[in-house]
């Protein structure tokens, strides 16, 4: 029987990693297929779920001070994974239109840091990824003080961009709900907490790839010397992704949007690379793509969407039936 190995991301805001990964299951495994189901991220929404583990409630502050429900998880005895998202992420804010990009704040992140620190993690893999915030990490640095309790303690830091430190705001902000003036004020406070981390720790976080992930909460770690990496790369080698990939048959990966940026270190470029590397043929299934992707990117990958093949209000209301539905279209036609 040939062999599929599913390894999506999320559909943000209509299906989970692992929802999707069902789907594909199961049409699939009605096509005869034996599946090896394996969700994804890149270190944003569902980091801490693809990544398993036991999760640690604790409600922490939200990114505009309300209290919200997170929870750090337990890996192992000395590793504990931290989805930041899950203390200030932008859809806890209410999205674009209600947040204060300016007031939010990633102090929820650092209670996450210090529950799972107190509680002897001695590893930390941090998500980064779908903020509310550009705080520079700020909030989260106030909260880990006294910053000693942090002596020994391995943070990694998983990055889904490459934006530097002060970048941050002109790149992200307005998808925070960032006016223009706003912009300019929150790349005003970047600079001049670049230079308060350089005096104070020693570290020049301008210079430093993904530090502006989550609105420089990856800088702000970066100053107490945590080290900066790929977040699909955290991922995929925590799973054993390369290993589950090589001689499969075919490879299904996706996401909700599908743009250039989706191959600059996301999720779903990071396996069609693992895949191409492999050997093995990839196709990737999203829910809709930027027209202009084929003269963007070189993808070295088949792309099908739900909204060309069923339309946009089948695949917001139904994405998982529809994606099984275009699954099986798919693999009916693979030889």
């Amino acid at each position: 029987m040939p062999h599929l190995v599913a390894a999506p991301d999320k559909f943000r805001g209509t299906a989970t990693a692992h929802q999707v990964a069902a789907a594909m299951t199961k049409a699939a495994q009605d096509l005869g297929w034996t599946v090896d189901a394996a969700p994804v991220s890149d270190g944003g929404e569902g980091f801490c779920s693809v990544l398993g583990g036991r999760p640690r409630p604790l409600r922490v502050r939200g990114p505009l001070g309300d209290p919200v429900d997170a929870a750090w998880y337990e890996l192992d005895d000395t590793t504990a994974a931290i989805e930041s998202a899950m203390a200030c992420g932008l859809e806890l804010a209410g999205g674009p239109k209600r947040n204060d990009p300016v007031r939010a704040d990633t102090a929820g992140a650092g209670e996450l840091i210090a529950a799972a620190v107190k509680a002897g993690a001695r590893r930390l893999l941090i998500g980064m990824g779908g903020s509310a915030t550009t705080d520079g990490g700020w909030g989260a640095l106030e909260v880990l003080e006294p910053h000693s309790r942090l002596a020994g303690v391995d943070l990694v830091v998983a990055c889904d961009v490459t934006t530097r430190f002060t970048d941050a705001a002109a790149t992200f902000a307005p998808q925070k709900g960032a006016s223009a003036t706003q912009v300019e004020l929150l790349a005003r406070r970047l600079e001049r907490l670049a230079q308060l981390y350089r005096e104070r720790f020693g570290i020049d976080v301008q210079s430093i790839d993904g530090s502006g992930a989550a609105g420089g909460l990856a800088g702000g770690l970066a100053a107490l010397g945590a080290s900066l990496v790929s977040g699909f790369e955290v991922v995929s080698d925590r799973i054993d992704l390369a290993e589950r990939i090589e001689g499969a048959d075919l490879v299904l990966t996706g996401e909700g949007y599908l743009d250039e940026e989706s191959f600059n270190g996301k999720a779903v470029g990071g396996v069609v690379e693992l895949a191409d590397e492999l050997g093995v043929p990839v196709v990737v299934v999203a829910g809709a793509a930027d027209e202009d992707l084929p003269a963007t990117t070189q993808v070295r990958a088949e792309v099908r969407t739900l909204t060309r093949t069923f339309g946009e209000a089948r695949a917001l209301a139904d994405t998982a039936g529809a994606v099984s539905d275009l699954v099986a279209d798919v693999l009916a036609g693979f030889a």
